[in-house]
This record gives C-alpha cells, structure tokens and sequence, in this order.
C-alpha cells in the first residue's frame, strides 16, 4: 500500500477575461458602496475560485492589473513617461481592502515593470528609468502589504536582471509563465524560490548545481513532475502551483486534487 503525500499548493493570480456586460452590471449592483469597476470585478473572479478550491496561498490579481497601475501612475501619459514618476495608491488600496476582506493574507500578481510597456520619454538615462519605475513598484507593494496581503507576485514577460535585483525580496515573487533556461539563471541569481513546469525542470536541476535552491513550485504538477522532484528535494521543498487563463473555477479545483501524490 502506498503513502499518500500531501503538497502545499499556491497561486500565482489568474486572467479571467471580460466579462459580458450582464454579468459586470449584475456584479457592480452588489457592490455598491464600495470601489466597482472592472478592474475590481476582475481582481474578485480571479479570487473567488481559488478560496473555494481551498488552495493555501491564494493569489488575486494578474496582468490585468496593468491598466489600474497605469491609471494611478503620474508622469504618464499613453503609455509615454513625460515627466518624473510617481504613483496614487488610493484606489490600489481600496483594491486590496476588497481582497482582504475575502481572505486575509491574501497575494496579489501584478504584471512585472517591463510588462507595462512604458516607453520613456522623460528621463532618457536607462538607469534613472528603472530606478524610477522600481521607486513607483516599492511605493505600491508596499501600500499593499500594509492593507493585509501577504505579497506580490510580479508576473513577466521576461526576466529583466535590473527588475529582480531592484524588487526581489521575501514577499515579493517573480514568476515566468513559459521561462527559459537563460530566463531561469538570471532569476535563480536572485530568487531561491522559484516556480517552473515540467518542461524547465531538468534545467533547473541543473542549475541548482550553480546557485542554491530552497524551494520548487511546480506548476500544473502531475504525477511524472512530482516524482522527478522528490529525487531531488525533500517533500518540505515542494508545492504546486498554478495560474489560470481558463476555466478557473475546475482548474483550481484540479490543482489541488494534483497535490496529493501516492508515493
């Protein structure tokens, strides 16, 4: 008879897409009070299937955030940076009041500095750039964390070595989709948490002969990828994970049915 394993599992937020314009009226009438737009609808669906799932670190938000960073960011102006930066956390404050209330504790993802696409146009030197817009990151996670969540996980494109040796911090995740093994290097130089599929697993356990590995999180876990991993970290090392672009509601319940590995 086997043991059954039992691994954590977490979030690394969600892309619930847009909904029709029934289901967002439905939605703004119940939260009347409080700050309902869009953005809040989607930062509540992207929540309200993990805490039913019961997944133990859930994480709101997505790379949909982008469009409340950039309305709160100032200097900017379509997508332009045309005077020095700086940011309006009032309404990323009432955003977060709205998550913690559904469960405290909670993460938040938020698209990676680079995946806003501001094209800089103000300060013309790359290294005031991104100390600017690394400045503006701080000032909104930590308006964040001091609301109730736990952390931010900062979803990229790509990893930008600037970005993570600027913002990567205990509470703070940056997480990679589809990483590669270059993307994979340059965030292990920093970050010894990391979180990969299946796919990027042999580099990793490569490159964990180069840097020190705490913890993997595998994402979309199955038996074969569990396996593998228990060879090479002990059980305490290792969660599953996820991030969802579609049918939220069976993908997380899923997840954690993943979890559970009979060894």
């Amino acid at each position: 008879m086997g043991k059954r394993l039992k691994l954590a599992t977490r979030a690394f937020g969600a892309e619930p897409g847009i909904p029709d314009v029934t289901a967002l009226a439905a939605w703004v009438v119940g939260h009347r009070g409080a700050s309902a737009d869009l953005i809040s609808y989607l930062l509540d669906q992207s929540l309200a299937p993990q805490i039913a799932a019961e997944i133990g670190i859930p994480c709101a938000g997505g790379k949909f955030c982008r469009d409340r960073i950039l309305e709160s960011l100032i200097g900017v102006h379509d997508g332009n940076a045309i005077d020095e930066l700086g940011v309006c956390t009032e309404v990323i404050i009432e955003d977060t009041a709205q998550l913690v209330a559904q469960k405290n504790g909670v993460w938040c993802a938020l698209p990676a500095p680079h995946a806003l696409r501001i094209t800089d146009t103000y300060y013309d030197d790359e290294d005031e750039w991104h100390d600017a817009i690394a400045g503006v990151y701080r000032t909104i996670m930590r308006a964040m964390r001091d609301a109730g969540i736990g952390g931010n996980v900062l979803i990229c494109d790509t990893m930008d070595e600037g970005e993570i040796s600027a913002l990567a911090r205990q509470n703070v995740f940056f997480f990679q989709p589809d990483p590669d093994r270059e993307s994979l290097g340059t965030l292990m130089e920093h970050q010894r948490r990391i979180a990969v599929g299946k796919d990027q697993l042999n580099a990793v356990f490569d490159l964990a002969n180069e840097y020190e590995l705490l913890q993997i999180i595998l994402v979309d876990a199955d038996a074969e990828s569990i396996a593998r991993t228990l060879s090479h970290l002990d059980p305490d090392q290792i969660m599953v994970g996820g991030y969802c672009t579609d049918m939220c509601e069976t993908y997380w319940k899923s997840l954690v049915g993943s979890a559970t590995y009979l060894k």
